[in-house]
């Protein structure tokens, strides 16, 4: 699928575009990788592990997402394009709402516009589940994105294809809650925002794998939901140090108790899979719905149930106390 393809991350510098790029290295012999990304002290540490130039694919571009002119030079013979970039941190974005806008709409369109001009095969943009009846800006933003990635496909008669990808919270991401807590524990303090708080959780791993498992199956403006499971944030606590003091403090700025990833008017066009949900576009005259629920996965998918919907709370499942200390374990960055 992506060997002696040319391959560009915006946001390469991420948690997610690191673990890409790892794992695409690993697994597959592309042409070239590109990072692209605006923080230049990422790059140097990145190019620490993996050096430019040699035999070795990967090149790194400093540029911005905002920066079309940039980006559309950067897709200089590209096949495919993961957009990672954005500004993510809820409170951030309340207080600085324009901020986000230009980087998150206005950059996200530019992804579009650029792969167009490019001759670019696939697009797959990263969503979030807090892009589902947003309540905070970031959401907001990240809904109106992923709509003009679904709608991009309009205007492109064959390429690029442009899909959207969407999960929960990433295990050990940075401004995460486990990071959060782990930098807390030292206080013998755990500051909670609610009890009653729930939110989806997926791996880097997890999320990586099924980025490239959608690149392979898109046919262009789906959404691409995995399942996955849910976790209580009282019990994130516990699995850290159950010695230590509980405070709850109240929720932040534009923060939902619970989060979705499918709502039930979403589920009037959803498909289920065994391991993943797709939302079809709404513009589909080009579609065999009928070959993509029966071709599109060695399980044959079907339509959800009307009243369907998918959220954290409601979730059929959710780690346990034991499985997310599993899961911190597990994390290198926290660990060595």
């Amino acid at each position: 699928m992506l060997n002696e393809k040319s391959i560009l991350i915006t946001g390469g510098t991420g948690s997610f575009g690191k673990k890409f790029i790892e794992t695409i290295l690993n697994n597959y012999q592309p042409k070239k990788v590109i990072v692209y990304s605006r923080d230049e002290l990422k790059q140097f540490e990145m190019q620490k592990i993996w050096p430019e130039g040699g035999s070795n694919p990967i090149r790194y571009f400093i540029g911005d997402v905002r920066d079309y002119h940039r980006l559309k030079m950067a897709m200089t013979d590209v096949n495919v394009v993961i957009h990672a970039a954005a500004l993510k941190q809820v409170p951030t974005a309340e207080y600085n709402p324009f901020e986000a806008v230009k980087t998150n709409i206005i950059g996200g369109q530019h992804v579009i516009d650029a792969g167009l001009q490019s001759g670019v095969e696939k697009i797959v943009a990263l969503s979030t589940d807090k892009a589902v009846a947003p309540i905070n800006l970031y959401g907001a933003t990240k809904l109106c994105a992923d709509k003009l990635f679904v709608a991009a496909n309009n205007y492109s008669k064959r390429q690029p294809k442009f899909s959207v990808v969407r999960y929960g919270n990433v295990a050990g991401s940075r401004g995460s809650v486990i990071p959060f807590f782990l930098k807390c524990k030292n206080t013998g303090v755990l500051p909670i925002t609610d009890k009653r708080m729930t939110r989806f959780n997926i791996s880097l791993k997890q999320g990586v794998d099924f980025v490239l498992e959608c690149l392979q199956k898109m046919w262009g403006g789906e959404i691409f939901i995995p399942k996955i499971p849910s976790y209580n944030i009282v019990d994130v606590a516990r699995a850290i140090d159950s010695n230590c003091k509980i405070e709850f403090v109240g929720i932040r700025p534009g923060e939902k108790l619970h989060e979705d990833m499918i709502t039930s008017t979403d589920a009037l066009n959803t498909i289920e899979f065994k391991n993943y949900y797709v939302i079809l576009p709404s513009y589909r005259s080009n579609w065999d719905i009928e070959k993509f629920i029966k071709e599109s996965d060695k399980h044959p998918g079907c339509y959800v149930p009307e009243g369907f919907y998918y959220n954290s709370k409601k979730n059929s499942q959710f780690l346990s106390v034991d499985q997310i200390r599993e899961i911190i374990s597990s994390l290198e960055e926290f660990n060595q």
